[in-house]
């Protein structure tokens, strides 16, 4: 059984980015939950934004990357072979990582916009 490209291309690096960015998208839910004083009504906003964050991973990012990942790919093939693709995946990368490392060495409100901080 082999795979093609694209579909190694999603299940290998599209795939976790998004798992990736919807648990930022988590981390800001939690923090920002934290603005709600009443348990229940916490419960209830967590909820509902890690299923509108969720959805919103799934259908416009996930989708939006891999538009990005054919288009680079179509366009770099005719050019210059995969540098663009290549390029894509490590400016891609890198910025994961430069916003999980915020995440982690200063918190939440560090990957925020100033007027988004509690």
């Amino acid at each position: 059984m082999t795979i093609s490209k694209s579909h190694a291309v999603h299940h290998f690096y599209i795939l976790p980015c998004c798992l990736l960015l919807l648990n930022l998208v988590n981390a800001v839910v939690s923090y920002k939950a934290g603005l709600v004083a009443d348990p229940l009504l916490r419960t209830a906003v967590v909820m509902l934004l890690v299923l509108f964050g969720s959805t919103v991973t799934a259908f416009v990012v996930a989708p939006g990357i891999a538009a990005a990942v054919r288009w680079l790919h179509q366009s770099s093939r005719r050019q210059a072979g995969g540098l663009g693709e290549g390029l894509f995946f490590l400016v891609l990368s890198v910025l994961v990582f430069w916003l999980y490392y915020r995440l982690t060495l200063h918190g939440t409100a560090a990957i925020l916009p100033p007027a988004w901080r509690n």
